[in-house]
């Protein structure tokens, strides 16, 4: 499954930057304050919930700030990768909105990467009602091939309601509305073993340097600094995303991410550069490089929080939706803490991901589903679940089930459009969300020999414009 995501990979077509330059600093100052509020927050806050954040609240107790249609004899069909407690939770939302209108909603498994799980079912002349789609590059080709519908009035009214702009722009192709973004991620986090950073007396860092500091102590203590699930590549793009944004800014982090500048730029060598500090020390890597790429995300994650006093690895760079991969006696905010990815450049990163409802069937059903799935109503009920983090800004913060989840949604929002998505998913899919090939495997390359700077971006520089066209 991939986390945007799937996945804070938070990880979009490029947003229409609108802004002034002053409304734009003042904007990401704001940001960085927030980022460096959440540090403190997050590493003194404890948790209500045991475990991944799970909740037992009544999501019988919803609001009612939605208009829905009769819809009894329709049926519908909503295609998503997620699985396991993901899946559970989002079939709950499906149920409430059966509840509603009387309309039998089933969920289909789907396949990463989704888009050509979708093409296979066109083909066959059974597309699905909705599709969740993870990256805005994957709604930008559905559209392009005649798949996706436009959103109706009613979906596009409770987008304008509980949306910043940022979150609605997103969701558009050439200026027209076609993704509800239901589910978002905060993917400018770090995950630490509490217990393994009060023994080796080491501290949250807040800037790069902090961070390399704080790895050394800790492997002076006798633990690995570092898991990385490298068995998937878009792990990996989003340490690389993080740093980039960080250090390159954000104009830059536009331009690359529309190839208007290309994978040769000296901005990605520094970026490379910068990964290497960590990426090329293996005894900093649990398992080294070889083993980082037998790790899959929901492994690397929880290797850190096993083990007791000696894990595998101290810290994960890793979304919000690494919460449910915490085994449930570590209580997150106690024993499982979290830091924001720290500074390169001036400021912290904000990068997020997302998953958008897309209609592939018109009609009055799949329209009503889409305009459900823009509701706090839906997202409030997943929420109280615990996982997961909504762009829904009308979304009480206190439906999140324990005080880290509530400051990582807060700071989510506060951020409004101060954020940048996930750039390997504003990518064509071919380059920024195929496992195997592009972005993801040139970088799981790079993590094996992360000297290669220059042949690393050539081969990157090769793939995107292939990809891009350009």
């Amino acid at each position: 499954m991939r986390m945007t995501s799937s996945t804070i990979r938070t990880r979009w077509s490029p947003k229409p930057d609108t802004a002034t330059p002053q409304h734009r600093r003042a904007a990401k100052a704001a940001a960085a304050v927030a980022a460096g509020a959440l540090a403190l927050s997050l590493s003194a806050c404890g948790s209500s919930d045991e475990g991944s954040g799970g909740s037992t609240g009544d999501t019988d107790d919803t609001t009612n700030n939605v208009t829905l249609p009769k819809l009894d004899g329709t049926s519908l069909e909503v295609a998503a990768v997620w699985s396991g407690t993901e899946q559970a939770n989002f079939k709950k939302v499906l149920q409430e909105f059966e509840k509603r209108t009387g309309a039998k909603v089933t969920f289909v498994p789907a396949q990463d990467p989704i888009i050509n799980f979708i093409g296979s079912k066109v083909a066959g002349g059974q597309p699905p009602d909705i599709a969740m789609l993870p990256q805005p590059g994957a709604i930008k080709q559905a559209v392009d091939k005649g798949w996706a519908k436009e959103l109706g009035s009613e979906a596009v009214k409770e987008l304008g309601e509980n949306y910043s702009q940022g979150w609605q722009d997103i969701g558009k192709v050439s200026g027209k509305p076609y993704g509800v973004y239901y589910k978002a991620a905060n993917k400018s986090l770090i995950w630490y073993n509490n217990q393994v950073f009060e023994n080796a007396g080491a501290s949250e860092p807040e800037t790069w340097p902090d961070l390399l500091n704080t790895a050394q102590t800790v492997f002076d203590s006798g633990v690995t600094p570092f898991s990385i699930g490298g068995a998937e590549g878009w792990t990996l793009t989003d340490w690389f995303e993080n740093v980039y944004l960080s250090q390159a800014g954000p104009e830059k982090y536009d331009q690359l991410a529309k190839h208007e500048i290309k994978w040769t730029d000296p901005s990605v060598k520094d970026a490379l550069t910068t990964l290497a500090q960590v990426w090329g020390k293996p005894d900093w890597i649990a398992g080294g490089a070889s083993g980082a790429l037998q790790t899959d995300f929901p492994a690397s994650v929880t290797q850190v929080f096993t083990g007791g006093d000696q894990p595998k690895a101290a810290m994960v760079a890793a979304g919000d939706f690494a919460q449910v991969n915490i085994p449930k006696n570590m209580k997150i905010g106690t024993d499982a803490k979290v830091f924001p990815f720290p500074a390169v450049g001036d400021n912290g990163p904000v990068v997020s991901g997302g998953d958008a409802a897309v209609i592939l069937q018109d009609s009055k059903g799949s329209q009503a589903l889409a305009t459900w799935l823009a509701s706090p109503d839906a997202a409030s009920i997943q929420a109280k679940l615990g996982g997961y983090l909504s762009p829904n800004k009308n979304v009480p913060n206190s439906d999140y089930p324990n005080a880290v989840q509530q400051k990582i949604a807060k700071a989510l929002i506060d951020a409004g459009d101060d954020f940048r998505f996930d750039m390997s998913d504003q990518a064509p899919q071919a380059f920024g969300g195929t496992p195997g090939k592009g972005e993801w495997k040139i970088l799981q390359d790079f993590l094996k020999n992360p000297k290669d700077i220059a042949g690393t971006q050539a081969k990157l520089e090769a793939e995107a414009a292939a990809a891009y066209g350009n």
